[in-house]
């Protein structure tokens, strides 16, 4: 078996397909105008990940010689996988607050003695 192959395969699909889709959603999703007709954004963020992972898994059925199916389905299986856990990964950072600087110290109110 070509692990080699199969490994990098799921990893490259993961990345184009769940990087796209993440870039779609933040950069389309997260603007402050809304988006009144977003039928074909939607449908690229399910199916980018899956047409990533479909062709990977052809890629690898038709450069190995044994046990085909195997190392096909093994890809597929992986690259949902590593799909998974970049969208899970992109939201825990969408979530974190942004990095703030040191904090100044509020000036307290002013007396007059006079």
């Amino acid at each position: 078996m070509r692990l080699k192959l199969v490994l990098i395969s799921a990893l490259i699909a993961a990345l184009v397909g769940a990087g796209a889709a993440i870039v779609i959603i933040l950069s389309v999703f997260s603007s402050f105008k809304p988006v009144t007709a977003p039928g074909l954004l939607v449908v690229s963020t399910y199916l980018l990940p899956t047409v990533a992972t479909i062709l990977a898994s052809v890629f690898v059925y038709r450069h190995t010689a044994r046990r085909r199916r195997l190392q096909a389905a093994l890809t597929a299986i992986i690259a949902l996988l590593l799909t998974i856990l970049f969208f899970v990964l992109a939201s825990i950072v969408r979530l974190l607050p942004p990095a703030v600087g040191p904090i100044q110290p509020q000036p307290g109110p002013q007396h007059n003695i006079s």
